[in-house]
Protein backbone atom coordinates (compact mmCIF):
# COMPACT_ATOMS: atom_id res chain seq x y z
CA UNK A 1 0.00 0.00 0.00
CA UNK A 2 1.02 3.80 -0.89
CA UNK A 3 1.16 4.76 2.70
CA UNK A 4 0.84 8.61 1.01
CA UNK A 5 -2.72 8.13 -0.30
CA UNK A 6 -5.63 7.43 1.38
CA UNK A 7 -7.31 5.96 -1.54
CA UNK A 8 -4.64 3.45 -2.09
CA UNK A 9 -5.76 -0.15 -1.19
CA UNK A 10 -8.61 -0.25 -2.77
CA UNK A 11 -8.28 -3.51 -4.93
CA UNK A 12 -6.69 -5.12 -2.02
CA UNK A 13 -9.69 -4.69 -0.13
CA UNK A 14 -11.62 -5.88 -3.06
CA UNK A 15 -10.05 -9.49 -2.50
CA UNK A 16 -10.63 -9.78 1.28
CA UNK A 17 -14.42 -8.80 -0.63
CA UNK A 18 -14.02 -11.81 -2.34
CA UNK A 19 -12.39 -13.76 -0.04
CA UNK A 20 -16.28 -14.08 1.93
CA UNK A 21 -18.04 -15.41 -1.28
CA UNK A 22 -15.41 -18.30 -1.96
CA UNK A 23 -14.34 -21.46 -0.01
CA UNK A 24 -10.81 -21.60 1.24
CA UNK A 25 -8.70 -23.74 -0.56
CA UNK A 26 -6.74 -25.92 2.10
CA UNK A 27 -2.94 -24.62 2.66
CA UNK A 28 0.05 -26.20 3.03
CA UNK A 29 2.89 -25.04 5.34
CA UNK A 30 5.20 -27.30 3.10
CA UNK A 31 6.02 -29.14 6.95
CA UNK A 32 6.38 -25.75 8.07
CA UNK A 33 5.34 -25.74 11.80
CA UNK A 34 3.51 -22.21 11.79
CA UNK A 35 3.57 -22.24 15.08
CA UNK A 36 6.88 -22.04 15.78
CA UNK A 37 7.84 -18.70 15.49
CA UNK A 38 11.29 -19.39 13.29
CA UNK A 39 9.15 -22.05 11.43
CA UNK A 40 11.29 -24.75 12.33
CA UNK A 41 10.95 -26.92 15.48
CA UNK A 42 9.03 -25.10 18.37
CA UNK A 43 10.28 -23.53 21.68
CA UNK A 44 9.05 -23.37 25.24
CA UNK A 45 9.17 -26.99 26.13
CA UNK A 46 11.86 -26.50 27.95
CA UNK A 47 13.86 -23.58 29.56
CA UNK A 48 12.76 -21.00 32.32
CA UNK A 49 8.82 -20.70 32.51
CA UNK A 50 7.80 -18.00 30.91
CA UNK A 51 4.47 -15.39 32.11
CA UNK A 52 3.38 -13.01 29.07
CA UNK A 53 0.97 -10.44 29.36
CA UNK A 54 -1.52 -9.65 26.38
CA UNK A 55 -2.72 -5.96 26.63
CA UNK A 56 -5.66 -5.15 25.04
CA UNK A 57 -9.02 -2.63 25.28
CA UNK A 58 -11.22 -5.37 25.44
CA UNK A 59 -14.71 -5.11 27.40
CA UNK A 60 -14.98 -8.04 30.24
CA UNK A 61 -16.98 -10.50 28.14
CA UNK A 62 -14.18 -10.49 25.41
CA UNK A 63 -11.31 -10.57 28.19
CA UNK A 64 -12.70 -13.62 29.39
CA UNK A 65 -12.93 -15.02 25.93
CA UNK A 66 -9.16 -14.53 25.33
CA UNK A 67 -8.27 -15.60 28.91
CA UNK A 68 -10.13 -19.04 27.83
CA UNK A 69 -8.52 -18.97 24.83
CA UNK A 70 -4.84 -18.74 26.77
CA UNK A 71 -5.94 -21.12 29.21
CA UNK A 72 -6.61 -23.74 26.37
CA UNK A 73 -3.03 -22.58 25.04
CA UNK A 74 -1.20 -23.14 28.47
CA UNK A 75 -2.70 -26.70 28.67
CA UNK A 76 -0.68 -27.90 25.76
CA UNK A 77 2.65 -25.47 26.57
CA UNK A 78 2.50 -25.37 30.41
CA UNK A 79 6.15 -23.64 30.43
CA UNK A 80 4.20 -20.65 29.26
CA UNK A 81 1.49 -18.38 31.00
CA UNK A 82 -0.67 -16.05 29.51
CA UNK A 83 -2.47 -12.95 31.50
CA UNK A 84 -4.45 -10.32 29.95
CA UNK A 85 -4.61 -6.75 30.80
CA UNK A 86 -7.66 -4.14 30.07
CA UNK A 87 -7.59 -0.70 29.77
CA UNK A 88 -9.68 1.41 28.03
CA UNK A 89 -9.09 2.78 24.59
CA UNK A 90 -8.08 5.92 25.30
CA UNK A 91 -4.95 4.59 27.53
CA UNK A 92 -3.86 1.97 25.21
CA UNK A 93 -0.93 3.16 23.26
CA UNK A 94 0.43 5.20 26.72
CA UNK A 95 -0.17 1.97 28.80
CA UNK A 96 2.06 -0.11 26.10
CA UNK A 97 4.68 2.49 25.64
CA UNK A 98 4.68 3.81 29.43
CA UNK A 99 4.98 0.20 31.17
CA UNK A 100 6.63 -1.84 28.12
CA UNK A 101 10.18 -2.13 29.15
CA UNK A 102 8.99 -2.45 32.98
CA UNK A 103 8.97 -6.42 34.72
CA UNK A 104 5.80 -7.61 34.65
CA UNK A 105 4.57 -4.72 31.41
CA UNK A 106 3.00 -6.07 28.85
CA UNK A 107 4.92 -8.49 26.46
CA UNK A 108 2.30 -8.18 23.76
CA UNK A 109 -0.31 -5.50 22.59
CA UNK A 110 -3.54 -5.62 20.20
CA UNK A 111 -3.02 -1.86 18.77
CA UNK A 112 -4.90 0.00 15.79
CA UNK A 113 -2.48 0.09 12.34
CA UNK A 114 -2.21 3.79 12.37
CA UNK A 115 0.11 3.14 15.63
CA UNK A 116 2.42 0.72 13.87
CA UNK A 117 4.85 3.38 11.90
CA UNK A 118 5.40 5.14 15.12
CA UNK A 119 6.01 1.90 17.08
CA UNK A 120 8.18 0.84 14.68
CA UNK A 121 10.50 4.08 14.34
CA UNK A 122 10.50 3.77 18.62
CA UNK A 123 12.11 0.64 18.57
CA UNK A 124 8.30 -0.55 20.78
CA UNK A 125 7.05 -2.97 17.79
CA UNK A 126 9.38 -6.29 17.50
CA UNK A 127 9.36 -7.76 13.86
CA UNK A 128 7.52 -11.16 13.39
CA UNK A 129 10.62 -14.04 12.66
CA UNK A 130 10.77 -15.18 9.45
CA UNK A 131 8.38 -18.18 9.73
CA UNK A 132 5.58 -16.08 11.49
CA UNK A 133 6.31 -13.49 8.80
CA UNK A 134 5.63 -16.22 6.11
CA UNK A 135 2.84 -17.33 7.69
CA UNK A 136 0.96 -14.25 7.60
CA UNK A 137 1.53 -13.32 3.89
CA UNK A 138 0.35 -17.30 3.45
CA UNK A 139 -3.13 -16.55 5.63
CA UNK A 140 -4.08 -13.18 5.13
CA UNK A 141 -4.84 -10.90 2.05
CA UNK A 142 -2.45 -8.53 0.54
CA UNK A 143 -3.86 -5.50 1.73
CA UNK A 144 -4.66 -6.71 5.12
CA UNK A 145 -0.63 -8.00 5.39
CA UNK A 146 0.43 -4.30 4.37
CA UNK A 147 -1.43 -2.84 7.21
CA UNK A 148 0.77 -4.86 9.84
CA UNK A 149 3.90 -4.14 8.30
CA UNK A 150 6.21 -0.96 7.47
CA UNK A 151 8.91 -1.64 4.70
CA UNK A 152 8.28 -4.46 3.56
CA UNK A 153 8.79 -6.68 7.39
CA UNK A 154 5.81 -7.65 8.91
CA UNK A 155 5.21 -6.72 12.59
CA UNK A 156 2.40 -8.55 13.91
CA UNK A 157 -0.93 -10.71 13.46
CA UNK A 158 -3.49 -9.10 11.43
CA UNK A 159 -6.77 -9.86 13.26
CA UNK A 160 -9.79 -7.69 12.07
CA UNK A 161 -11.01 -4.84 9.64
CA UNK A 162 -13.61 -2.62 10.31
CA UNK A 163 -15.43 -0.05 8.34
CA UNK A 164 -18.58 2.25 8.68
CA UNK A 165 -22.54 2.51 7.16
CA UNK A 166 -25.47 4.09 8.35
CA UNK A 167 -27.15 2.56 11.17
CA UNK A 168 -30.73 3.59 11.39
CA UNK A 169 -33.80 3.37 13.57
CA UNK A 170 -36.90 1.54 11.38
CA UNK A 171 -39.04 2.07 13.68
CA UNK A 172 -38.73 5.81 14.11
CA UNK A 173 -38.30 5.79 10.31
CA UNK A 174 -42.24 4.67 9.97
CA UNK A 175 -43.32 6.88 12.68
CA UNK A 176 -42.27 9.98 10.68
CA UNK A 177 -43.32 8.02 7.18
CA UNK A 178 -40.16 7.28 5.70
CA UNK A 179 -40.00 4.17 3.19
CA UNK A 180 -36.38 3.70 3.60
CA UNK A 181 -33.05 4.78 4.58
CA UNK A 182 -31.49 7.62 2.94
CA UNK A 183 -28.77 7.26 -0.04
CA UNK A 184 -27.74 10.52 -1.24
CA UNK A 185 -26.70 13.80 0.82
CA UNK A 186 -30.05 15.90 -0.09
CA UNK A 187 -31.74 12.67 1.44
CA UNK A 188 -30.11 12.36 4.39
CA UNK A 189 -30.60 15.90 5.18
CA UNK A 190 -34.55 15.73 4.39
CA UNK A 191 -35.26 12.60 6.28
CA UNK A 192 -32.97 14.00 9.05
CA UNK A 193 -35.25 17.06 9.13
CA UNK A 194 -38.87 14.62 9.13
CA UNK A 195 -36.78 12.34 12.17
CA UNK A 196 -36.56 15.09 14.03
CA UNK A 197 -38.90 15.72 17.10
CA UNK A 198 -37.73 18.48 20.06
CA UNK A 199 -41.00 17.69 21.93
CA UNK A 200 -39.72 14.16 22.45
CA UNK A 201 -36.05 14.96 22.75
CA UNK A 202 -35.49 13.17 19.35
CA UNK A 203 -33.22 14.22 16.51
CA UNK A 204 -32.85 12.97 13.10
CA UNK A 205 -28.37 12.33 12.80
CA UNK A 206 -26.40 11.96 15.55
CA UNK A 207 -22.12 12.95 15.55
CA UNK A 208 -19.82 11.52 17.97
CA UNK A 209 -17.24 14.15 19.53
CA UNK A 210 -14.70 13.30 22.22
CA UNK A 211 -12.85 10.30 20.37
CA UNK A 212 -10.59 11.12 17.43
CA UNK A 213 -11.88 8.03 15.16
CA UNK A 214 -15.48 8.52 16.27
CA UNK A 215 -15.60 11.91 14.79
CA UNK A 216 -13.09 11.22 11.99
CA UNK A 217 -13.87 8.41 10.63
CA UNK A 218 -17.99 9.07 9.65
CA UNK A 219 -16.64 12.52 8.52
CA UNK A 220 -14.19 11.15 6.24
CA UNK A 221 -16.82 8.10 5.13
CA UNK A 222 -18.76 10.76 3.99
CA UNK A 223 -16.26 12.85 2.25
CA UNK A 224 -15.45 9.48 0.75
CA UNK A 225 -19.03 9.14 -0.38
CA UNK A 226 -18.42 12.40 -1.96
CA UNK A 227 -15.20 11.68 -4.20
CA UNK A 228 -13.14 13.56 -1.63
CA UNK A 229 -9.93 12.62 0.55
CA UNK A 230 -8.32 12.99 3.75
CA UNK A 231 -4.80 13.41 2.00
CA UNK A 232 -3.69 14.36 -2.15
CA UNK A 233 -1.77 12.42 -3.97
CA UNK A 234 1.52 14.18 -2.78
CA UNK A 235 0.48 13.19 1.04
CA UNK A 236 -0.58 16.58 1.96
CA UNK A 237 -4.14 17.07 3.37
CA UNK A 238 -6.84 17.56 0.96
CA UNK A 239 -9.72 18.84 3.59
CA UNK A 240 -9.73 22.20 1.71
CA UNK A 241 -11.17 20.60 -1.59
CA UNK A 242 -15.00 21.48 -2.00
CA UNK A 243 -15.60 17.51 -2.12
CA UNK A 244 -14.48 17.50 1.59
CA UNK A 245 -15.77 21.05 2.54
CA UNK A 246 -19.32 19.90 1.26
CA UNK A 247 -19.43 17.31 4.33
CA UNK A 248 -18.62 20.29 6.42
CA UNK A 249 -21.59 22.39 5.15
CA UNK A 250 -23.74 19.45 5.30
CA UNK A 251 -23.31 19.00 9.47
CA UNK A 252 -23.83 22.94 9.58
CA UNK A 253 -27.13 22.63 7.53
CA UNK A 254 -27.95 19.64 9.90
CA UNK A 255 -27.24 21.61 12.50
CA UNK A 256 -29.45 24.50 11.69
CA UNK A 257 -32.06 22.36 11.37
CA UNK A 258 -32.16 21.60 14.95
CA UNK A 259 -31.28 17.52 13.17
CA UNK A 260 -28.18 17.26 14.99
CA UNK A 261 -28.09 17.44 19.05
CA UNK A 262 -24.33 18.34 20.02
CA UNK A 263 -25.30 17.38 23.73
CA UNK A 264 -26.40 13.99 22.49
CA UNK A 265 -23.01 13.62 20.95
CA UNK A 266 -20.02 12.79 23.34
CA UNK A 267 -18.40 9.78 23.84
CA UNK A 268 -17.02 8.38 27.38
CA UNK A 269 -14.06 6.42 27.37
CA UNK A 270 -14.38 6.46 23.83
CA UNK A 271 -16.40 3.75 22.70
CA UNK A 272 -19.75 4.39 25.10
CA UNK A 273 -21.56 7.28 26.50
CA UNK A 274 -24.32 10.09 25.39
CA UNK A 275 -23.96 9.15 21.50
CA UNK A 276 -24.78 4.85 22.00
CA UNK A 277 -27.33 6.05 24.45
CA UNK A 278 -28.82 8.76 22.16
CA UNK A 279 -28.91 6.21 19.43
CA UNK A 280 -30.00 2.56 21.69
CA UNK A 281 -32.65 4.74 23.30
CA UNK A 282 -34.06 6.33 19.82
CA UNK A 283 -33.46 9.58 20.64
CA UNK A 284 -31.24 9.82 17.36
CA UNK A 285 -32.55 8.29 14.36
CA UNK A 286 -29.45 7.61 12.39
CA UNK A 287 -25.71 7.39 13.04
CA UNK A 288 -22.92 6.33 10.27
CA UNK A 289 -20.51 3.99 12.83
CA UNK A 290 -18.77 0.87 12.69
CA UNK A 291 -19.58 -2.68 12.48
CA UNK A 292 -17.78 -3.30 16.00
CA UNK A 293 -20.44 -1.38 17.62
CA UNK A 294 -23.30 -4.32 16.87
CA UNK A 295 -22.65 -6.62 20.15
CA UNK A 296 -22.66 -2.80 22.37
CA UNK A 297 -26.49 -2.05 20.77
CA UNK A 298 -27.19 -5.55 21.55
CA UNK A 299 -26.53 -5.34 24.75
CA UNK A 300 -27.98 -1.95 25.50
CA UNK A 301 -30.92 -2.25 23.12
CA UNK A 302 -32.31 -5.88 24.31
CA UNK A 303 -35.31 -6.35 22.15
CA UNK A 304 -35.36 -2.84 20.83
CA UNK A 305 -32.17 -4.23 18.60
CA UNK A 306 -34.92 -5.49 16.12
CA UNK A 307 -35.29 -1.93 15.23
CA UNK A 308 -31.66 -1.18 13.96
CA UNK A 309 -31.05 -1.81 10.31
CA UNK A 310 -27.84 -0.79 7.99
CA UNK A 311 -27.23 0.75 4.59
CA UNK A 312 -24.31 2.49 2.68
CA UNK A 313 -22.86 5.92 3.04
CA UNK A 314 -25.64 8.56 1.40
CA UNK A 315 -23.84 9.04 -2.14
CA UNK A 316 -22.78 13.39 -1.94
CA UNK A 317 -23.36 15.52 -5.14
CA UNK A 318 -19.77 14.86 -6.29
CA UNK A 319 -19.45 11.19 -5.62
CA UNK A 320 -19.67 8.08 -7.98
CA UNK A 321 -20.52 5.86 -5.11
CA UNK A 322 -20.42 4.99 -1.54
CA UNK A 323 -17.53 4.60 0.32
CA UNK A 324 -16.39 4.10 4.26
CA UNK A 325 -13.13 4.57 5.62
CA UNK A 326 -11.69 1.32 6.63
CA UNK A 327 -8.68 0.05 9.27
CA UNK A 328 -7.68 -2.74 10.74
CA UNK A 329 -5.80 -3.91 14.05
CA UNK A 330 -2.97 -6.16 15.03
CA UNK A 331 -1.30 -8.20 17.55
CA UNK A 332 2.24 -6.88 18.25
CA UNK A 333 5.26 -8.21 20.12
CA UNK A 334 6.76 -5.56 22.37
CA UNK A 335 10.64 -4.88 21.56
CA UNK A 336 11.35 -4.25 24.71
CA UNK A 337 10.27 -7.62 26.29
CA UNK A 338 13.64 -10.15 26.90
CA UNK A 339 14.05 -12.37 24.11
CA UNK A 340 12.75 -15.55 25.96
CA UNK A 341 9.29 -13.64 26.56
CA UNK A 342 9.45 -12.40 22.71
CA UNK A 343 9.63 -16.05 21.82
CA UNK A 344 7.23 -16.82 24.02
CA UNK A 345 4.56 -14.48 22.63
CA UNK A 346 5.28 -14.95 19.10
CA UNK A 347 4.39 -18.58 19.75
CA UNK A 348 1.17 -17.87 21.72
CA UNK A 349 0.12 -15.14 19.18
CA UNK A 350 0.10 -17.86 16.90
CA UNK A 351 -1.59 -20.41 17.95
CA UNK A 352 -4.00 -17.62 18.75
CA UNK A 353 -4.26 -16.69 15.12
CA UNK A 354 -3.71 -19.63 13.56
CA UNK A 355 -6.44 -22.07 12.21
CA UNK A 356 -6.38 -25.20 14.92
CA UNK A 357 -7.13 -22.85 17.87
CA UNK A 358 -10.88 -22.12 17.44
CA UNK A 359 -14.00 -23.63 16.23
CA UNK A 360 -14.66 -25.31 12.80
CA UNK A 361 -11.91 -24.17 11.41
CA UNK A 362 -11.70 -21.05 13.03
CA UNK A 363 -8.81 -19.48 15.03
CA UNK A 364 -9.93 -18.63 18.54
CA UNK A 365 -8.82 -14.78 17.29
CA UNK A 366 -11.53 -15.03 14.82
CA UNK A 367 -13.71 -16.47 17.05
CA UNK A 368 -13.70 -13.63 19.53
CA UNK A 369 -13.95 -11.05 16.85
CA UNK A 370 -17.62 -12.64 15.39
CA UNK A 371 -18.67 -12.81 18.53
CA UNK A 372 -18.40 -8.99 18.77
CA UNK A 373 -19.92 -8.59 15.58
CA UNK A 374 -16.35 -7.31 14.20
CA UNK A 375 -14.88 -9.13 10.56
CA UNK A 376 -11.68 -10.60 10.96
CA UNK A 377 -9.69 -10.46 8.71
CA UNK A 378 -7.37 -14.17 8.07
CA UNK A 379 -8.91 -15.72 5.11
CA UNK A 380 -10.16 -18.99 6.61
CA UNK A 381 -11.60 -17.06 9.46
CA UNK A 382 -13.74 -15.35 6.60
CA UNK A 383 -14.76 -18.70 5.23
CA UNK A 384 -15.38 -20.25 8.29
CA UNK A 385 -17.78 -17.64 9.74
CA UNK A 386 -20.00 -17.26 6.31
CA UNK A 387 -23.81 -17.79 8.08
CA UNK A 388 -22.43 -14.99 10.76
CA UNK A 389 -21.44 -12.87 8.73
CA UNK A 390 -24.39 -12.97 6.35
CA UNK A 391 -26.35 -11.66 9.36
CA UNK A 392 -28.24 -8.68 8.11
CA UNK A 393 -26.37 -5.75 9.88
CA UNK A 394 -22.96 -6.96 9.19
CA UNK A 395 -23.68 -8.11 5.17
CA UNK A 396 -23.89 -4.16 4.78
CA UNK A 397 -19.74 -3.77 5.70
CA UNK A 398 -19.24 -6.83 4.24
CA UNK A 399 -20.39 -5.73 0.88
CA UNK A 400 -19.00 -2.38 1.35
CA UNK A 401 -15.87 -3.74 1.51
CA UNK A 402 -14.79 -2.99 -2.09
CA UNK A 403 -15.26 0.54 -2.57
CA UNK A 404 -13.78 1.08 1.19
CA UNK A 405 -10.70 3.90 1.32
CA UNK A 406 -8.24 2.84 3.77
CA UNK A 407 -7.30 5.43 6.54
CA UNK A 408 -3.33 5.77 5.64
CA UNK A 409 -0.84 4.49 7.92
CA UNK A 410 1.74 6.95 7.71
CA UNK A 411 4.17 8.74 10.42
CA UNK A 412 2.07 11.31 12.10
CA UNK A 413 -1.36 9.71 10.71
CA UNK A 414 -2.78 9.28 14.71
CA UNK A 415 -1.65 13.25 15.51
CA UNK A 416 -3.44 14.53 11.75
CA UNK A 417 -6.81 12.50 12.98
CA UNK A 418 -6.56 13.82 16.32
CA UNK A 419 -6.29 17.50 14.30
CA UNK A 420 -8.87 16.80 12.53
CA UNK A 421 -11.09 15.74 15.34
CA UNK A 422 -10.31 18.94 16.88
CA UNK A 423 -11.62 21.25 13.91
CA UNK A 424 -14.45 18.97 13.00
CA UNK A 425 -15.81 19.85 16.85
CA UNK A 426 -15.28 22.79 16.79
CA UNK A 427 -17.63 23.29 13.68
CA UNK A 428 -19.91 20.81 15.78
CA UNK A 429 -20.12 23.64 19.11
CA UNK A 430 -21.00 26.35 17.21
CA UNK A 431 -16.84 27.61 16.97
CA UNK A 432 -16.16 27.81 13.55
CA UNK A 433 -17.79 27.97 9.98
CA UNK A 434 -17.41 24.57 7.63
CA UNK A 435 -14.41 26.68 5.41
CA UNK A 436 -12.85 28.02 8.94
CA UNK A 437 -12.54 24.39 10.35
CA UNK A 438 -11.28 22.76 7.15
CA UNK A 439 -8.57 25.52 6.59
CA UNK A 440 -7.51 25.14 10.26
CA UNK A 441 -7.62 21.39 10.01
CA UNK A 442 -5.35 21.18 6.64
CA UNK A 443 -2.91 23.52 8.53
CA UNK A 444 -2.88 21.41 11.69
CA UNK A 445 -3.01 18.12 9.23
CA UNK A 446 -0.32 19.06 7.59
CA UNK A 447 1.54 20.17 10.04
CA UNK A 448 1.48 16.87 11.93
CA UNK A 449 2.81 14.66 8.94
CA UNK A 450 5.65 17.53 8.79
CA UNK A 451 4.13 18.72 5.63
Amino acid sequence: MNVNRIRSGRSALTAVAAALALTLAACSSGGRDETSPTGGPTAGGGGEPQQITFLTHWGPEQVAQLEDAAARFSQDEPGITVSVQAVPFANLLSTLRTQGGSAGGPTMASIYDAWLPELVRDGVAAPAPAGVAEGVRDAWAENVVSASSAEDQVYGFPNEIDLYALNYNTRLFEEAGLDGPPTTFEELRSDARALTDEAKGQHGFGVITNWASGAVHPFLSLAASNGGHLLDDSGKAALTDDRVVAVADLYQQMLDDGSIDPAASAANANTTGPYLDNFAGGKTAMIVMANWWQGSLKETMGDAYADVATAPIPVGPDGDASSSISYSWLSMVNANADEAAQEASWKFLSWLNGPDSGENGSSAMGDILVGMGILPSRTSDIDAHQDALSDPFLKTYVDGLPDATPFPTVVGGDAASQALQKHIESLVFGQATPQQAMDAAAAEVDAALGN
